[in-house]
């Protein structure tokens, strides 16, 4: 059996005709069976004029070239050179072999246009491109070698049978689509695209050919006019610039032909084709053919409009308004990494049913005053007595530091809040063990406020910190509150030079005043041994023990130290207060475990990344361009949130390493996530890409699509959910059981100013995309690893669930386990069904939900919070909704009815 090129039919070897079309069939008509290689002959390279098996040609059949290339046929001769069939005797493959003509040997320009053929054509790796191989010589004469296609070119089979049919039409359309859009993603314009051109194999797949008039877009200058006056573009016949819309208008061109069998313009002269081509229309396909598709005819009138900004973009959005069909699918079908563009011009519109749409809105409502009105109940931020501001508490530092004594005015100051959430619960346990968090001790949350003669300049960050920089500097103090305001340390840097003064007795110094600030009273304590030293020299040093201000069965102890009768140091130290300057840090076997999970996967996708991310630019399939913009976001945003949350100084010799800090940090963070995305995109794209659609739609600027919209929304409502989740985990011991273990995910950042509040909403961002990007490379790798989309998934889900358990300590209760399941699950459907661009909205909706202190009490200090996590998570989720139905009605049709 062989195959019609018309219809795809099969037919019986021994028909002349093809029984379904009636297209008479050739040689070149039905797939051609080659006989067994010839014995490889010793013959020398020669030059002949002997008739070849396929008409007249110089080279007689069996001549072998170079000793490598024999002769077998004529294919073909044209304008620009003898074709030939050949087998490769070293790689026993037929090729075929492009001569340049004789009368063309002597002249400069046709030599370097057909060199220049062979370097832009191998720029070019498609499945609808002839790829060309290489150059050689032969007796002076210069041939290339490409891809033999066994097949006939479409103007012969258009000769031969008037029309393609309908279907084959589209489909020959959709090839010629993706070959041009390939040609056009090298930078390369065709110039001469015409049906002579287009190669159709025996299996009726349609390949470009023929690039001696092409060139890097780049370098083609106006004036230049060349190609085939038939299928000329209106600027490319008066020299003007040549843009992809050239080709695009020539393309047209052959769709018309393809679907009506005949030429759009026909002229007796040269001179009238090109009269015609700058002032005419053509004619109406559908006055040629009644029955065609009017979205054909709709898509061939576009490309044929005169002014090439009224054509379409490029040949991929050609294929995408051919009616049927999903040239995505397509490409994934023919083993082809489709590239950024295809993904993001997918057919997959994403609308949602205004019904849907309502829901997830509605959802998201419900789920942020859930959050809300329980917060009371699981936030440990809403169990402590966060009764005074930032600045209530500053302006109560400075009071004590002065009641000490230093009333000197310091050059710099700064203040925060440090969060010790995990040092309480590792705190002795007892039935109450957490309730004494609503005393506000022992110090879950704890303000600092630091106070310096010089700058406070940060050693290891761009903002100052409780300890950065060290506390060294005669004259520095520090003071630690706990969130009543009440004195839980106080450290003042003594001169570093000794006063001849005698020391000043202990009973001089007043140690009532700091016992009064912390909530004491110090005749209830007894002067005891000092058992702890002061973090500097000290003349003086007392200590006193007795009972916790707010649990009388606590015992306490104050150390004290002075110098010169001025305290120096002051400490509250609890059961619960470790000697943090000699003992190390301490982790449990199951946080051991999962730190060394977490390191491991890390460095495990790090180390793929750059693996594949190499990989991919050296096979030229990654989105540079994407890349490019996700990277300068990233840059951007991180340097914002430095800048904002950065303690500057005023003096240019210090201002400029810390902006170079702030650079550094942000490039970094940029090129971390540039190269995950390098490593990650092209295989989503080949092996996912409905994953990344909306993202790549996002990335071209279409803000509007509806599949945006929708991921957005859907995102949001997956995020909330996951802090919902939290919170049922959080809610069930305490319905079933009376039992509770408040949450910490607070970000301690979101309370300490309005700057902060914005730096750390900033910052989040592309942290959002980089855990996003994080989580969708690892399920890949699963997807490469395991072959199978099902098990890929369900192993990504274990993973989660085992660290989750591991790292936050969720596996030791069922609801523990409950929540860390639905957890998983949420995750999971997120990125494995909605994709890249639900997770970043996921990402979002969560940090701002969880770890920004949400509160249902109008008269907190705190609520500007909620009213700014609410209209940043509002505005979201109504602008996705509003995208998401793509404007269809609200409140009319069957909208009751669905």
């Amino acid at each position: 059996m062989t195959t019609c090129l018309a219809c795809s039919a099969s037919v019986p070897e021994t028909s002349s005709r093809c029984p379904s079309c009636g297209a008479a069939l050739t040689g070149t008509q039905a797939t051609i069976r080659q006989p067994p290689p010839k014995e490889k002959s010793k013959t020398t390279s020669s030059r002949s004029t002997s008739t070849s098996s396929r008409g007249e040609g110089n080279l007689l059949a069996g001549t072998v070239l170079n000793e490598r290339y024999r002769i077998t046929g004529l294919l073909g001769r044209g304008g620009m050179g003898e074709v030939y069939k050949a087998e490769d005797l070293k790689l026993n493959q037929t090729v075929a072999l492009k001569f340049l003509p004789e009368h063309f040997a002597e002249d400069p320009a046709a030599h370097e246009r057909f060199i220049g053929e062979v370097r832009t054509a191998r720029q070019v790796s498609h499945p609808n491109v002839c790829r060309v191989f290489d150059i050689g010589e032969v007796d002076g004469a210069q041939f290339l070698s490409m891809e033999f296609i066994d097949g006939d070119d479409l103007s012969s089979l258009l000769r031969r049978i008037g029309r393609l049919p309908p279907d084959k039409a589209v489909e020959i359309a959709r090839q010629l689509c993706a070959g041009l859009h390939a040609v056009h993603e090298a930078g390369i314009l065709h110039r001469d695209f015409k049906p002579a051109n287009v190669m159709i194999d025996g299996r009726g797949k349609a390949r470009l050919t023929d690039f001696g008039l092409a060139g890097l877009e780049s370098e083609l200058k106006e004036g230049a006019i060349a190609g085939t006056p038939a299928y000329m573009s209106p600027e490319q016949i008066t020299g003007k610039e040549l843009t992809p819309q050239s080709d695009i208008y020539s393309l047209g061109l052959v769709l018309y032909e393809v679907f009506t069998g005949k030429r759009a313009f026909a002229g007796d002269t040269i001179g009238e084709l090109l009269r015609k081509h700058k002032t005419s229309a053509p004619t109406t396909p559908s006055d040629v053919i009644k029955d065609i598709d009017p979205l054909v005819e709709k898509v061939i009138l576009r490309c044929l409009e005169k002014d090439p900004r009224d054509r379409p973009a490029s040949a991929l959005q050609v294929a995408m308004m051919l009616p049927g069909g999903n040239p995505l699918e397509a490409a994934i079908a023919a083993g082809e990494t489709p590239s950024p563009e295809m993904v993001a011009a997918a057919p997959k519109k994403g609308a949602l049913k205004p019904i849907v749409a309502l829901a997830c809105l509605a959802t998201v409502l419900g789920l942020f005053a859930f959050i809300a009105f329980f917060s009371e109940k699981v936030r440990h931020h809403e169990w402590i007595p966060l009764e005074k501001s930032p600045e209530a508490l500053t302006e109560r530092a400075d009071s004590i530091v002065k009641k000490l004594g230093y009333t000197k005015a310091p050059i710099d100051t700064d203040y925060g809040f440090e969060n010790d959430f995990f040092g309480y619960a590792r705190s002795e346990q007892s039935p109450d063990h957490y309730e004494r968090l609503r005393s506000g001790q022992p110090p879950a949350i704890y303000f600092w406020h630091r106070s310096s003669p010089r700058y406070l300049e940060p050693w290891y960050d761009v903002s100052v910190f409780l300890n950065d920089p060290p506390n060294d500097v005669t004259g520095m103090t520090k003071v630690i509150l706990d969130v009543r305001g009440r004195l839980l340390e106080f450290q003042a840097v003594p001169p570093q030079v000794k006063d001849k003064a005698p020391p000043t007795p202990t009973s001089e110094v007043d140690w009532a005043t700091l016992f009064s600030e912390a909530g004491l009273d110090i005749r209830n304590y007894r002067q005891t041994e000092s058992k702890w030293t002061p973090p500097f020299f000290a003349d003086a040093g007392l200590s006193w023990e007795g009972t916790h201000v707010d649990h009388a069965k606590i015992p306490v102890r104050i150390e004290a130290a002075a110098y010169k009768g001025k305290p120096v140091y002051f400490q509250v130290v609890a059961p619960w207060d470790q000697p943090l300057r000699q003992e190390e840090t301490v982790w449990s076997a199951r946080r051991r475990a999962a730190a060394v999970i977490i390191i491991s996967v890390l460095l495990s996708v790090i180390i793929a990344a750059l693996f594949l991310a190499r990989r991919n630019l050296r096979q030229g399939r990654s989105d540079t361009k994407g890349t490019f913009k996700i990277s300068v976001f990233v840059f951007l945003m991180a340097l914002a949130a430095s800048l904002l949350s950065a303690d500057h100084i005023p003096d240019l010799t210090k201002e400029i390493p810390l902006l170079f800090k702030m650079a550094g940090s942000s490039l970094l963070a940029a090129v971390t996530i540039g190269l995950i995305y390098l490593a990650l995109e092209p295989y989503v794209r080949q092996r996912w890409p409905s994953l990344i659609i909306s993202w790549n739609r996002l990335l071209v600027g279409d803000w509007r699509d509806p599949l945006v919209g929708r991921d957005i929304l859907v995102g949001g409502m997956l995020g909330l959910s996951h802090t919902a989740a939290i919170y049922i985990a959080t809610l069930l011991p305490i319905w079933t059981e009376g039992r509770a273990v408040p949450n910490a995910g607070l970000n301690i950042s979101y309370l300490e100013s309005v700057r902060h509040l914005w730096a750390t909403f900033i910052i989040n961002l592309p942290f959002a995309v980089f855990t996003s990007f994080f989580f969708l490379l690892l399920l890949v790798l699963l997807v490469i690893v395991l072959r199978k989309q099902w098990l890929a998934t369900s192993v990504f889900w274990i993973l989660l669930f085992s660290v989750q358990s591991l790292a936050f300590g969720r596996g030791t209760h069922w609801a523990g386990l409950l929540g860390t399941a639905l957890i998983s699950t949420i995750i999971v459907v997120s990125v494995a069904r909605f994709g890249l661009l639900a997770m970043i909205s996921r990402a979002l909706f969560f940090d701002l939900s969880l770890h920004n202190p949400i509160t249902s009490d109008f008269s907190s200090w705190y609520f500007g919070n909620t009213i700014f996590a609410a209209v940043v998570l509002f505005g979201l989720a109504i602008y996705g909704f509003y995208i998401s139905v793509a404007g269809q009605p609200l409140l009319k049709g069957k909208l009751l009815e669905e």
